[in-house]
């Protein structure tokens, strides 16, 4: 008896030993990811490879990925204008979670008006490179850990330019390169203002709003984004990120 309560012991220890290990090789794991695509960047994106597995179920075995990376200098500075102007007016300002913003939406939604998000260019740049789709608290949990990563050890310039490069404009259509080459026949590096407002509103549901095709809704809230970025301070606000 002595023999197997020692065996069930050294079992139990073990596991906890294992237990108390994985959280310190979560953080581990994590911040090399982080850190890594600091100076790398990525091939693809989790919400990419969904995307293209989501094809592959629905039989659509032609389905292909648009996405081509380029540099922030090689894109237009009107599209990370329009981006900031559209989602996270104070992206200069935070570190990863905007307070005012979170506040202002909890006040909101406990008024029963329609749900407003408060996520962050950094929160998204989170969810869209290592996370999944969904409202769970597991995958809120997770974002706000890699937007705690992301702030600490990239530059504002590096999240905003992975956000314009991995950003969903269209369906399958991810980044400013393949958006422009894809709706306008030309490079990141000619959007004008017009064209990367039109880019920037889309962004909440770019599967049910069109860029190229503008319905009441994206001309309006495109046209509210020029003004927004001139109130900004066109792309002279960028040179305060560096």
């Amino acid at each position: 008896m002595a023999s197997g309560s020692g065996k069930r012991g050294r079992r139990l220890w073990r596991w906890l030993r294992w237990a108390l290990w994985l959280p310190l090789l979560f953080v581990a794991v994590t911040a090399l990811q982080v850190a890594v695509l600091r100076f790398i960047d990525p091939p693809t994106s989790a919400f990419m490879v969904a995307r293209q597995f989501e094809a592959w179920s629905q039989g659509d075995w032609g389905f292909r990925v648009a996405y081509d990376w380029r540099d922030l200098e090689e894109i237009s500075p009107c599209l990370p204008l329009a981006v900031i102007a559209a989602e996270d007016q104070n992206f200069a300002r935070h570190h990863g979670f905007d307070m005012d913003a979170i506040g202002k939406a909890i006040d909101n939604n406990r008024r029963g008006r329609r749900v407003r998000g408060a996520s962050t260019i950094s929160q998204q740049v989170g969810k869209n490179l290592f996370l999944w789709q969904g409202r769970s608290w597991v995958r809120k949990g997770l974002e706000a850990w890699y937007t705690v990563l992301i702030e600490l050890m990239w530059p504002k310039q590096r999240i905003l330019e992975m956000h314009v490069n991995i950003a969903e404009f269209g369906d399958g259509v991810y980044g400013a390169q393949a958006a422009a080459r894809s709706f306008w026949g030309k490079d990141a590096s000619r959007l004008d203002a017009a064209h990367a407002a039109r880019l920037a509103a889309v962004l909440p549901a770019p599967r049910r709003y069109s860029a190229t095709r503008p319905g009441p809704y994206v001309q309006r809230r495109a046209a509210w984004i020029q003004r927004q970025m001139r109130q900004l301070g066109g792309k002279h606000y960028l040179e305060q990120l560096d």
